[in-house]
């Protein structure tokens, strides 16, 4: 028993002394953060296509994340994987290069392929029922799109853009040069703003600081505030496992923000808005954009006052079922006509009468006690 209790003490407790960031006093919790479009809109078209950008901005996203890859002839494109074969019909157009890089195919070769069948054959997120016959003939004729389309697109909707850039593999000729030809298409062949671009590469920073110091240089990794500004860092990109109050907060108050990814469940945003990131990293725009505020948001007063009622609930049924247990031995007892007893301070069952059983023998006629069976029982 003293066990028991023990255990259940420290199960009342244990919420009270529980942290969660969603715990604030009124008026404390921030904007909820921006939403940045991973890959566009996945759940709605196939990922890193103009229709899913498309998409991501009709759900409300305030930026866009992609991936960029130069293809063999210099032309920098949409594509996440370092192959063709998960999000294309490279198996049907070119069968023998199906694992090859795609950055090894020019852009008249990648212009030949399909992007988007195979989201409708997939169903990646089981979304794909939602679609309208209009968006799934869409969705079923996309075509890879270059960085140029995306950053024209981004433009014309005023969107910020992240991306990841994958340096081409040995014996590409833009191998070298791949950072200077991205900068080329932002610069020279497309109308965005520099502003608008969170630039997340890391190699030759410096290098592209001096080429163009209007973009807005963001890590992908925590370091102290003092070396995150030497290097101009305006944003951290980082998973949600690095969610931090005090790390959110300390960066802020130097003008970093921080940008979260990959959040697509309505409880992690919560956290995240909680938390005070400025922006997340998602798959589900359609879905967060419609969340007015936190879920399980409440200040302290009214959590504690919860946890305290559903203990004093708790506390009530417990004693409730001790009582019954109790009230239903004593009514057994007095049937019977035994009586409880104690033995070494411990409560036992009543026992039924040992001779009720045993001194009558099968002709019905009294019968010696047997003394192994009254000495076991």
């Amino acid at each position: 028993m003293g066990l028991y209790l023990a255990v259940l003490c420290a199960l009342y407790l244990v919420p009270l002394g529980m942290y969660s960031p969603c715990l604030k006093e009124e008026g404390t919790l921030g904007l909820a953060p921006a939403l940045i479009g991973h890959r566009g809109a996945p759940m709605l078209a196939p990922e890193n296509t103009l229709m899913s950008f498309e998409k991501a901005v009709e759900a409300g996203g305030q930026g866009l994340e992609t991936d960029v890859t130069i293809s063999y002839d210099g032309v920098p494109f949409l594509m996440h994987d370092h192959t063709l074969r998960r999000t294309t019909n490279v198996q049907e157009v070119f069968p023998n290069r199906t694992d090859a890089p795609a950055a090894m195919f020019t852009w008249g070769e990648l212009e030949t392929l399909n992007a988007g069948a195979w989201f409708l054959h997939r169903d990646p997120f089981s979304t794909a029922w939602s679609l309208s016959a209009e968006d799934r003939a869409q969705a079923q004729n996309q075509s890879i799109c270059t960085f140029r389309d995306f950053l024209e697109l981004a433009s014309q909707r005023e969107k910020q853009v992240i991306f990841d850039l994958y340096r081409p593999p040995k014996g590409h000729p833009y191998r070298d040069n791949w950072i200077t030809r991205t900068l080329e298409v932002i610069q020279n062949e497309s109308s965005i703003h520099s502003h608008q671009v969170l630039w997340l590469p890391s190699d030759l920073r410096s290098l592209v600081q001096q080429l163009d110091p209007d973009l807005q240089h963001t890590s992908a990794s925590r370091a102290p505030v003092e070396e995150l500004q030497q290097n101009h860092i305006v944003q951290l990109n980082l998973h949600y496992s690095s969610m931090s109050t005090e790390m959110i907060i300390e960066y802020a108050a130097a003008n970093i923000s921080t940008n979260l990814y990959v959040i697509s469940q309505s409880w992690l945003y919560s956290l995240a808005w909680c938390t005070g990131a400025q922006s997340v990293t998602t798959n589900a725009l359609q879905f967060l954009n419609n969340l007015s505020r936190p879920l399980f948001l409440m200040t302290p007063d009214e959590y504690n006052l919860m946890w305290v009622l559903t203990d004093l609930v708790s506390i009530t049924i417990i004693i409730i079922i001790f009582i019954f247990h109790w009230w239903r031995e004593q009514s057994l007892a007095f049937c019977s006509g035994s009586k409880p007893t104690l033995e070494h301070g411990t409560y036992i069952k009543f026992r039924t009468d040992v001779w009720s059983v045993s001194s009558v023998n099968i002709l019905g006629e009294p019968a010696e006690p047997n003394l192994a069976t009254v000495s076991e029982h």
